[in-house]
């Protein structure tokens, strides 16, 4: 896939790289190619739009990683818009690399993303009490 396929678009210096439904093994290095081609084209910010995206695999959060690696290199913000992948963006720790946000329309403003939130098993019930014990 090129740039074109992807729908590559420009606001301002912000590049847009809208994602598909699914990225994995067969599409993963395409998309890797795409990301760094937009940051390599004097984007200020880089903004992956997976808000169609509904499954990753590792080979997606690879290609994610690696254009981290190159934007950031390069001096361009990388921003993920991810609301279908956010638990295993979060799961695997990119969200601590990349800012996630729930809408392409916060990325585009740079509005501070959410933090995803892992539940507190003290909270549940049946959980585990400050101390350690488990709750009866």
């Amino acid at each position: 896939m090129t740039e074109e396929s992807y729908q590559l678009r420009w606001v301002g210096r912000r590049a847009v790289v809208p994602l598909p439904a699914e990225i994995d093994v067969t599409n993963a290095e395409q998309t890797r190619q795409t990301l760094e081609s937009a940051a390599g084209h004097d984007a200020a910010v880089l903004i992956v739009d997976m808000s169609q995206t509904t499954f990753c695999d590792s080979a997606g959060v690879a290609a994610i990683i690696a254009a981290h690696k190159q934007t950031t290199a390069a001096g361009t913000q990388l921003r993920l818009v991810a609301p279908g992948v956010l638990r295993i963006l979060t799961l695997v720790g990119a969200d601590q690399l990349v800012p996630i946000y729930p809408t392409l329309e916060s990325a585009l403003a740079g509005t501070p993303p959410a933090q995803a939130s892992t539940p507190d098993p003290r909270d549940e019930p049946g959980g585990i009490t400050a101390s350690g014990d488990p709750q009866a």
